[in-house]
């Protein structure tokens, strides 16, 4: 039987079995920055979660004194899945942000055409072990503020902290939109064509 993929608004439009081109784009940054919900507001499909109710001993573990009203967590990863068209599938996984499962992120950067940096400015520091892992792939990625609805900070102040260069792009975002999650998407896609296109004209 073929699967099938929803527009989210009610009408369903089948994947045909000869979807043979499978794009995969990796959503990483700091426990609790929003990235189960960004997969979540934007797969077709009803996405896999690892996700566990959190318990008084991983307090002990893990840093929540930024997101106290936070009550689960992923243990593994994230998927998602969103049909370009009828042969090219864009495959999303959310890795798990507690460094206690950081030995997963190398195994899920592998094959990845780029990846979304997903940032809280309320806590900038759990994003940088995101940022050196991808720049020891060599894997292509953007920067996404999450709206948090605290302090605001200006680009520039964001470039700084987290050592950005200025050719890596820097949008804010909703996780919890899925208009604002898809552009979030594009913006990664048209900054890979843009790296695509200037090697091949250094070529």
């Amino acid at each position: 039987m073929d699967s099938a993929t929803s527009d989210r608004a009610g009408s369903r439009t089948p994947l045909d079995r000869s979807a043979d081109n499978g794009l995969k784009i990796v959503v990483v940054g700091g426990f609790g920055v929003g990235k189960t919900t960004m997969v979540r507001s934007v797969s077709d499909i009803r996405p896999l979660n690892t996700e566990e109710v959190m318990t008084r001993a991983g307090e002990q573990v893990d840093d929540i004194s930024a997101i106290e009203g936070k009550t689960s967590t992923t243990v593994a990863f994230d998927f998602g899945r969103i049909a370009l068209d009828q042969r090219t599938v864009l495959y999303l996984f959310g890795a798990p942000g507690q460094e206690r499962f950081w030995f997963l992120w190398d195994r899920l950067f592998a094959g990845t055409l780029g990846a979304v940096v997903l940032v809280d400015t309320r806590r900038l520091a759990d994003s940088w072990y995101a940022i050196d892992r991808l720049e020891h792939h060599g894997t292509p990625f953007i920067v996404a503020r999450n709206d948090f609805g605290g302090q605001p900070h200006s680009a520039e102040q964001v470039r700084e902290a987290l050592d950005l260069s200025e050719d890596v792009p820097l949008i804010d975002c909703d996780a919890r939109s899925r208009p604002s999650s898809k552009n979030v998407l594009i913006t990664l896609v048209e900054h890979l064509y843009t790296l695509s296109t200037a090697r091949e004209n250094a070529q």
